[in-house]
């Protein structure tokens, strides 16, 4: 199985070297957040200076087990949503012992990704970046599919590294963190892998990554890894117990890597957590106890960890029927959840926090912010170019 780590570069720049966004970021959040650049209408161009606001963005993440879309417009330093599409595919399904998508799962994503064309196409799309994740990194046949996927829906898909994936992730939802000052740590767990980021944010508008991991354990891998779920009390305590264990293992390098900067911080000043992906949404809402998934809800909430460490016992110990029948889990969930919270108990045991920060909100945020700040940019040089030109044709 592979890691991939690494230390020390900004979230605010683009690893395709297009211009930062740090100087658009917004200072606060926004309950209403929700892309390679592929321009989708050539005739956009900024030629009017009010067009950049009138434009919709969008952004398309593909990871293991669900593809999702947002198509935004800026709106100040923020921007507001305009449609939105999630559906979980499976795409990384039988991954862990096949080494390649199956048949199936690739129909699946290519039924999702073929309503997110006709989203695009029906909000004439100024701009979008789509990207897929761990899944079409690790599998065999990932180009051919990524191909397949150009050919019959129009969509690009750039398969983006875990670098890539650790800072979209930071720049699309840092901005929930706790107020505070010292290191904090922002995690993602995945379908098929799980990254940490540990920053610093010192008054400035983007945190600064000071190191980052990516292990290859997602809900989907880390369940077919190890296995069916039994279906007795003491089978299912085991099997959680060995995932915590391979989880626990494979962080151990970073946890090293950690400490002496964690040993250093202020201990008057808690150690900060942000985690983003479904498990953390799904058992805020399971600690708030809603009768239905809310993002407005979830989206920037603070949990007390012991409670979400209680949450994880109980539905680790739970058979899969009974977890079904829990709202805001479901059919969907019911089987994975198990390997989200025995990878979000690990994270707890080696980095412990009072409390952890819930975002909805990642990938598809940061490639937002990305387009906006780099089309922004490219106007306001295009404006400064045509004013520059009648100044000097006026003399």
């Amino acid at each position: 199985m592979r890691e991939e780590a690494g230390q020390g570069f900004e979230p605010g720049q683009d690893q395709r070297n297009a211009p930062s966004p740090a100087d658009t970021a917004p200072t606060k959040p926004s309950r209403r957040s929700d892309g390679r650049p592929g321009r989708i209408d050539p005739q956009g161009g900024g030629r009017d200076p009010a067009l950049y606001q009138r434009q919709s963005f969008a952004a398309i993440d593909l990871g293991t087990n669900n593809c999702r879309l947002l198509i935004a417009r800026p709106q100040g330093e923020n921007f507001v949503v305009v449609d939105a599409f999630s559906r979980v595919v499976r795409l990384g399904e039988g991954l862990a012992g096949s080494g390649r998508l199956s048949d199936a799962a690739m129909d699946r994503a290519l039924g999702a990704l073929q309503v997110c064309a006709e989203k695009l196409k029906r909000r004439r799309v100024h701009l979008a970046r789509s990207v897929a994740t761990e899944a079409c990194r690790r599998a065999e046949n990932g180009p051919e599919f990524i191909e397949r996927v150009r050919r019959e829906t129009g969509i690009a898909l750039d398969i983006i590294s875990a670098k890539e994936e650790a800072r979209l992730a930071v720049l699309g939802c840092h901005i929930l963190l706790e107020q505070g000052d010292g290191p904090a740590i922002i995690f993602d767990i995945g379908g098929g892998s799980t990254e940490l980021v540990l920053v610093e944010q010192n008054g400035a508008p983007l945190p600064r990554i000071v190191d980052w991991m990516s292990v290859p354990w997602g809900v989907v891998s880390l369940t077919e890894t190890c296995g069916a779920e039994p279906l007795d009390a003491d089978g299912r305590a085991a099997r959680y117990a060995d995932m915590r264990r391979r989880v626990r293992e494979s962080l151990a390098p970073f946890t090293a890597r950690l400490q002496p900067t964690l040993e250093q911080r202020d201990p008057d000043r808690p150690l900060r957590l942000l985690g983003t992906s479904g498990t953390v949404t799904t058992l805020a809402s399971l600690h708030l106890e809603l009768p239905q998934y809310d993002r407005r809800a979830v989206d920037g909430l603070i949990v007390p960890a012991a409670a979400m460490r209680g949450i994880s016992e109980r539905l680790s110990a739970m058979p899969i029927p009974s977890r079904r029948e829990l709202a805001c889990i479901g059919r969907e969930r019911a089987d994975l959840v198990v390997a989200g919270c025995a990878i979000l108990e690990t994270i707890l045991d080696l980095w412990p926090a009072d409390r952890l920060g819930v975002a909805d909100r990642g990938i598809r945020e940061g490639i937002l912010r990305s387009l906006m700040a780099s089309e922004g940019m490219a106007e306001r040089t295009r404006s400064a170019m045509r004013r520059s030109k009648r100044e000097g044709l006026s003399r």
